[in-house]
């Protein structure tokens, strides 16, 4: 089984108002913008017609004095216009800053209200994400804006200048700009295609390199190189695709941009005998070389490139996961889980179907059992955990927890503990009893020598704990030790030990069964399968239940990872020091079931 990633759909209406509200909010700085940008484009209004003017006036007619004056105008105009652009700058900067602040908070708002707040990677993705759409809205109002007053100086300069030469100039400059409008929808899709294919690819290689402890642990080399393979074949497909969309960006560019010069150049005698002058032409040119091209080259590297990430940017910021599906409040009867067919693949409706990631699984899991669930990174196995705690939905068949479905399981009936721990400002003792309020004293003291928080204790003194200053052990710890103190009797870990050392791991798991109620965990460690009453083997092809000793006997997968673990120099099996050699941090691990590979093919 692979995980994908949710594929985004077109961009929609909602990415269409936020850029529009962007541009709305303060019409005075539009309406400055709008002078300014008049001012800008004095060197495009006037360039061509004191070329002209110049050599007509000046130059040719052996007045180089007035030659030279007719080029000091021009040189005022760009000083002007070195002015101006600077103040637009300053507005476009005024019109972008807010629109990025606006893109940000909607992130942090929507992290915290999803609980992702402690996931910093994937708030920095999504920060990335807001920054390139900051710099592409901007890039886009650069070049509309340039191109749009640029246009329109340059038809004044030329009809003042010479009537007859605005069709040669401007006919194939609305032609081009039409061409490169009807190809944008094309190569908009082609430009999507590939900057979603090249980030695929990016996010499966880094993984991959990540996780090749994994990947040799579990014997997956041939599974990943198949899953990095279909990313870089899909990342090239894209890009051929995208070259031959872009042929005719190239066209437009070559009609608008080139096609007047050649008009100009090969009407010159049908304009001469029309009483124009050569510095009429050279002017023109001018208009065309200097002004027009660049103009049009800039809307459509804008439009086809800095649209194109707009939009895609725009999609996922709007689009991204909101918060959890809402828990409902009914009181199961009793925490007994079920599922019964369950499917469930991440992707887009309307899309063509993934690849599940669960496929028609039946699990009893009864009241009060030990049930460790092991596999190797990416196989599904905190989707499962999500399904259990109802944050994620099946796609077919249903989720029970007491005979309830697990989306309408009151929240205090279960708890899911994930890898990223969560503290509070408040004192040791609010935290822990955050989801058991009036817990009396002697039950806290009870989680604090259960987990081994007493030297917490002591260091704070009753104060307030500061997240920032926990080790991420201590926070695994708090956070344990709090779903320990709450009604919960459904526990959920999702390698919520991983930042625990083997002995502090033993401890929590002994607590928790201590407890009673049923506990599931989601293993990073063999020695957590080893405890467990029972162990869930996912391997991709088949889903396994059992013992230990049922599982190592009938599952290769879950016979070689315990193998890796009791190979040579190891102790006995079951021994909780069979991992004192591991390293507190989830990653480095020799075996670990889960770690930065669960993000494989994400």
């Amino acid at each position: 089984m692979k995980r994908r990633a949710p594929a985004g759909g077109r961009p929609g209406a909602a990415a269409g108002r936020v850029v529009v509200r962007a541009l709305r909010r303060e019409p005075s700085r539009l309406l400055r913008l709008a002078c300014w940008s008049v001012a800008e484009t004095l060197p495009a209004l006037s360039g061509g017609y004191v070329i002209a003017r110049a050599v007509d006036d000046g130059f040719a007619a052996g007045r180089p004095g007035a030659g030279l004056m007719w080029l000091a105008v021009l040189a005022v105009a760009w000083a002007v216009a070195a002015v101006a652009a600077r103040q637009v700058l300053l507005l476009i900067a005024g019109i972008v800053e807010p629109f990025r602040d606006d893109l940000l908070r909607r992130v942090v708002t929507g992290a915290l209200r999803a609980g992702r707040g402690g996931d910093s990677a994937a708030v920095a993705r999504m920060n990335h994400q807001v920054e390139l759409a900051r710099d592409a809205f901007g890039a886009i109002i650069t070049a509309v804006r340039t191109f749009v007053f640029t246009v329109a100086g340059v038809a004044a300069g030329l009809t003042t200048l010479a009537p007859e030469v605005v069709p040669l100039v401007l006919t194939p400059v609305a032609l081009g700009l039409g061409l490169f409008l009807l190809s944008l929808p094309a190569l908009a899709r082609r430009q999507r295609e590939f900057i979603v294919a090249d980030e695929r690819t990016a996010a499966a290689v880094a993984a991959m390199a990540g996780g090749l402890r994994d990947v040799t642990a579990c014997g997956g080399e041939a599974r990943v190189a198949a899953s990095v393979g279909r990313e870089v074949s899909r990342q090239a497909r894209a890009a051929r695709a995208l070259a031959r969309v872009t042929a005719s960006r190239t066209l437009s560019l070559a009609v608008g941009a080139w096609l007047p010069v050649v008009l100009l150049l090969a009407g010159a005698p049908w304009l001469v005998r029309q009483g124009v002058t050569g510095g009429v032409i050279l002017g023109s040119l001018t208009y065309v070389m200097q002004s027009l091209s660049p103009a049009l080259g800039g809307l459509v590297q804008g439009l086809g490139v800095s649209g194109v990430r707009l939009a895609v940017t725009l999609e996922r910021i709007l689009h991204a996961p909101g918060p959890p599906v809402p828990h409902g409040d009914r009181e199961p009867g009793g925490v007994r889980l079920e599922l019964r067919g369950v499917r469930f693949a991440y992707g887009t409706p309307g899309r063509k179907a993934p690849e599940p990631v669960i496929d028609d699984l039946d699990l009893d899991v009864p009241e009060g059992d030990h049930l460790a669930v092991v596999g190797p990174s990416g196989i599904g196995k905190s989707t499962l955990a999500a399904l259990v705690a109802g944050l994620l939905t099946p796609d077919a068949g249903e989720v029970l927890v007491g005979g309830v479905p697990a989306a309408r399981v009151h929240p205090a009936a279960r708890a899911l503990i994930p890898q990223e721990a969560y503290v509070f400002p408040a004192t040791l003792a609010e935290n822990l009893t955050y989801l058991a309020p009036g817990t009396p004293p002697e039950r806290v003291d009870e989680a604090v020598a259960a987990f081994g928080l007493a030297e917490l204790a002591q260091r704070t003194a009753g104060g307030p704990l500061d997240p920032a200053e926990l080790s991420a052990g201590e926070r695994q710890l708090v956070a344990l030790a709090r779903t320990y103190l709450s009604p919960a009797r459904l526990v959920v870990l999702d390698e919520a030990t991983c930042h625990l050392d083997p002995a502090a791991e033993a401890r929590a798991e002994a607590a928790f069964a201590a407890r009673g109620g049923t506990v599931i965990v989601v293993a990073h460690r063999i020695s957590s399968a080893l405890r467990a009453r029972r162990v869930l083997v996912m391997d991709g092809t088949r889903v396994l239940l059992g013992t230990h000793e049922e599982m190592a006997a009938s599952s290769p997968l879950y016979a070689d990872l315990v193998g890796h673990w009791e190979g040579p120099g190891r102790l006995p099996a079951g021994t909780v020091a069979q991992d004192a050699d591991v390293a507190a941090d989830c990653g480095p691990q020799p075996a670990a079931l889960g770690g930065d590979l669960d993000r494989l093919d994400a």
